[in-house]
């Protein structure tokens, strides 16, 4: 082998070598790239990792305080409707005191030999025209209409004052009492029937009304001192005109019918205890409710 073909030869080796180690630095260096991406691949899913572990969290967190609240609410309003309950069995306790009322009044009228209908749905009693009768375009009240009118007063006063929250002939004195369904006011209240003008049946049926009571108070002042739990007295007067007949028939008979007194029976129920523990629990829930929707908006 000649000087000239060793040197070509070590030329060759050398752009060869040459040649291998560029390819082995181009392929180490698009390794080391390679491991920076992976690397920085990892770290960005370990943080992502990260985050949704740290937002499950919170989110796991917000959900367990929302099942508290929602609980919460819940057992509330368990509550409150345990006490609209409790109001019902109250309202039907007083339509049951009134119902009685209604009756031991019949029952002491009947005694006297007067007839009366009893309205136990809206608690009136009313005196039939057996009872007590006007005559048309009149308000007076005499023989035994007005005799009629003493036996009423005398039931009433036999009967009521154990319907009162005060019953003691000196109304200042126990007044106040409570826990029991008592009367608020007994309306006297007086109609007529629908023959004559719009203005003097609503003056006609006050008249009637006012007579009445006066007859009543003069027979019987025991229930001019009768007292509600406001400390007021319970026998007042209106009067409807022709605005609520019992019947639509214009015979003589249906026109007498409608000409007639009535007793409305309102009743109280201390009930103030109670509607203050209501007041008191709604806003609690209220309460709960914002923050269940301040847990809803995070």
């Amino acid at each position: 082998m000649t000087p000239f073909d060793l040197a070509t030869n070590s030329v060759e080796h050398e752009e060869e070598e040459n040649y291998f180690v560029s390819m082995t630095d181009m392929m180490v260096g698009v390794l080391f790239i390679f491991i920076i991406m992976l690397m920085v691949f990892a770290m960005n899913f370990r943080e992502q990792t990260d985050e949704q572990e740290r937002i499950s969290a919170e989110r796991l967190r917000i959900l367990e305080e929302l099942e508290q609240e929602t609980e919460r609410v819940a057992q509330r309003l368990e509550h409150l409707r345990g006490e609209v309950r409790d109001e019902i069995d109250v309202l039907a306790t007083q339509q049951g005191v009134r119902n009685r009322l209604l009756r031991d009044i019949r029952e002491a009228l009947e005694d006297e030999g007067l007839v009366v209908e009893i309205d136990e749905r809206n608690g009136v009693l009313r005196l039939t025209e057996d009872a007590v009768r006007f005559g048309t375009n009149s308000s007076a009240l005499s023989g035994t209409n007005r005799r009629n009118v003493g036996r009423i007063g005398a039931a009433l006063a036999t009967v009521l004052p154990a319907y009162t929250a005060c019953s003691q002939t000196t109304p200042t004195e126990g007044c106040g009492r409570t826990g029991s369904t008592t009367v608020e006011t007994v309306f006297i209240e007086g109609h007529t029937d629908n023959t004559g003008g719009d203005n003097r049946n609503w003056q006609l049926s006050t008249e009637r009304a006012v007579t009445t009571y006066r007859a009543i108070a003069t027979d019987e002042p025991l229930l001019t001192n009768l007292r509600n739990r406001a400390g007021r007295q319970i026998m007042s007067v209106s009067g409807y005109a022709a605005t609520r007949p019992v019947t639509n028939d214009r015979t003589a008979d249906g026109l007498a019918r409608n000409r007639r007194i009535d007793l409305r029976f309102v009743m109280e129920t201390d009930t103030r205890r109670r509607l203050g523990e209501i007041l008191e629990l709604t806003d609690a829930m209220q309460g709960e409710i914002k923050k269940l929707r301040d847990l809803g908006g995070q």
